[in-house]
């Protein structure tokens, strides 16, 4: 189409009829032709656009292309530059023409043999890909019906005759892969079903005797375990203890001895089924003497038979009887607290399971007496420094109090002595004002010691403190509560309580104010301050008499008991303030 476009072109050169355009055409029509040949030359793959692989179909391209280049194109190339068209030149390039376009041609049907033999190849690769397929699934298939849906039928069938209890059925093992190993585990599973479903009565009534037994090891342990937990003396936890334990292991007699570290003692706190002459030659041993002495060193636990102990005739307790006599120790975190027997006039054999409860037993005792003696000494620590509290308040208003009693006494003795009645009758309204000041700072310590909490109200308590203060005072006070935070423990509590009354205590000895504010911040963090609006004093002097000032020192310890921190400040003529502040990291629950 392109060679006819331009031999058309061309020809109309002889007409002379607008040459210019023409010319320009045709120069066009020759690009595309070059671009045609180079275009398949080269190959397009966006399109796709290539010759095919074959040798003519090549060798055709190769001879168009040089009659073009060759032929063609320079006979067009020199027709154009000719000012006036040579007719002759003209019927000549379209003679060639008719010839390229012939080769042309006969490319053309190459490509068409090409893609008609390619075409014939790849639907015969596709049918040959079909009949392939379809001998694959067909044989797929058979060999999924013999390798897995005839050995899972098989197996179906087996474990329906199983559930309808004929245990005695199996399946055949013909092949090693993972339906053999099914297959083979399905028959050791036959013959434990079997085997099981032949003694499946003795297996009951086993498996019945060792869940009661485990339930009575529970019910001791938790019989033994809450009764441990409930306050009592120590006299009552460990007969209650061994009370349980005799009558669970069925003792004829037992008893718990009690260490004494530092004498080397063991002491037989209780008993029972033992004659009175064993408890008395037995209430206090040294450590290491008779068996259980050695097991003391030994710190194990040991079961005696008494029929294979040399000497044993020398033993009190085998004269009474006893065949077998063990000793299992009190532990508590580690610490050896003491033992306790227990002795069978019938021979007793105790198995691990029975030892280990045993020793658990023993721990429990253990632990629950160590809880007995730091619950006491706790008590102890809390009398202690409730006393020395009780002395510093003492010191720190009667005592110096009555000092200055005992001071005023002397120099109105001295007066008396000398006849000076005017020195008199300025001591003795003194005097009145001191014991009248005593008088006062005895009851408001009675009424501090005797301070109760309301049941978990802080602000409560205050209040009434308070009230209390106006009453006795006539000084304004102002209670500002900001805040509800997690409630305190009663100790704490109290403390807070203790430091708010001694606070006021100084004021009304001391400040001389008209006026007193109370804030009180409780959220995470909690702050209690007092503040008034007396003459205030030298908060260095504070310092250095710390130890000897007023209620001070009472509040910062009470301050310490309970992890707060104390701060006082003033100044003179300004008040003074009292700064409490209890970090949330120190805070107690309820």
């Amino acid at each position: 189409m392109n060679s006819y476009r331009l031999s058309a072109l061309l020809g109309r050169l002889e007409t002379g009829d607008e040459l210019g355009l023409v010319r320009n055409a045709a120069t066009q029509q020759i690009g595309r032709i070059d671009g045609t040949l180079a275009l398949l030359r080269q190959g397009d793959p966006q399109r796709p656009l290539f010759l095919p692989p074959n040798t003519k179909i090549r060798n055709s391209f190769s001879t168009i292309t040089r009659h073009w280049q060759d032929g063609l194109r320079p006979m067009s190339r020199a027709i154009l530059a000719q000012e006036v068209a040579d007719p002759d030149a003209i019927r000549t390039f379209q003679k060639e023409a008719d010839q390229f376009v012939a080769q042309v041609n006969t490319l053309v049907k190459l490509i068409e043999q090409d893609s008609e033999l390619r075409t014939f190849w790849l639907r015969g690769s596709q049918l040959a890909l079909l009949g392939l397929a379809l001998v694959t699934t067909i044989s797929i298939i058979f060999l999924l019906f013999s390798l897995i849906i005839e050995p899972v039928t098989r197996l179906y069938e087996g474990m329906s005759r199983m559930r309808e209890a004929q245990f005695e059925v199996r399946l055949d093992v013909d092949s090693d892969d993972e339906f053999g190993q099914l297959a083979q585990g399905f028959n050791q599973m036959g013959d434990r079903l079997q085997d099981l479903y032949g003694n499946l009565e003795a297996l009951v009534k086993v498996k019945t005797q060792a869940l009661e037994e485990q339930n009575r090891e529970l019910a001791l342990l938790y019989d033994c375990s809450a009764f441990l937990q409930r306050p009592q003396p120590a006299e009552e936890l460990c007969e209650g203890f061994l009370h349980r334990i005799s009558e669970y292991f069925k003792a004829d007699g037992g008893s718990v001895r009690i260490i004494d570290a530092q004498r080397g003692n063991v002491h037989m706190l209780v008993h029972h089924g033992v004659s009175d002459e064993l408890v008395e030659s037995e209430h206090c041993l040294k450590v290491g003497d008779c068996l259980c002495g050695e097991a003391v060193e030994k710190r194990i636990a040991v079961v005696h038979d008494m029929r294979r102990i040399d000497q044993a005739h020398e033993k009190q307790c085998y004269r009474e009887g006893f065949v077998t006599v063990s000793v299992f120790h009190i532990f508590a975190h580690g610490q050896h607290v003491g033992f306790f027997n227990l002795h069978f006039r019938q021979p007793k054999v105790f198995n691990p399971h029975e030892k280990e409860l045993l020793e658990t037993l023993g721990q429990q005792l253990g632990i629950a007496i160590e809880n007995m003696r730091l619950a006491t000494r706790e008590r102890e620590m809390a009398i202690s420094e409730e006393r020395n509290l009780v002395a510093q308040g003492l010191h720190d208003s009667i005592a110096q109090g009555l000092n200055f009693l005992n001071l005023q006494v002397q120099m109105l003795e001295q007066s008396l002595k000398q006849g000076e009645i005017g020195d008199v009758a300025e001591i003795v309204p003194q005097l009145r004002a001191g014991v009248q000041e005593s008088y006062e700072d005895v009851r408001e310590l009675l009424h501090n010691f005797r301070s109760k909490l309301a049941e978990g109200s802080l602000t409560g308590s205050l209040e009434t403190t308070i009230d209390k203060f106006r009453r006795q005072t006539g000084i304004e006070v102002d209670l500002i509560s900001d805040g509800e935070g997690a409630p305190f423990p009663r100790e704490q509590q109290l403390q807070l309580l203790f430091i708010v009354q001694e606070a006021l205590s100084n004021v009304r000895k001391h400040a001389m104010a008209t006026k007193v504010e109370i804030g009180l911040q409780d959220h995470q963090d909690f702050s209690l301050s007092i503040h008034d609006n007396g003459r205030g004093f030298d908060a260095a002097t504070l310092s250095a008499k710390s130890e000897e000032h007023v209620g001070i020192h009472i509040m910062r310890e009470r301050a310490a008991r309970i992890g707060a921190e104390l701060d006082v400040r003033s100044s003179v003529g300004l008040g003074t303030t009292v700064q409490l502040t209890l970090a949330r990291a120190q805070r107690r629950a309820a």
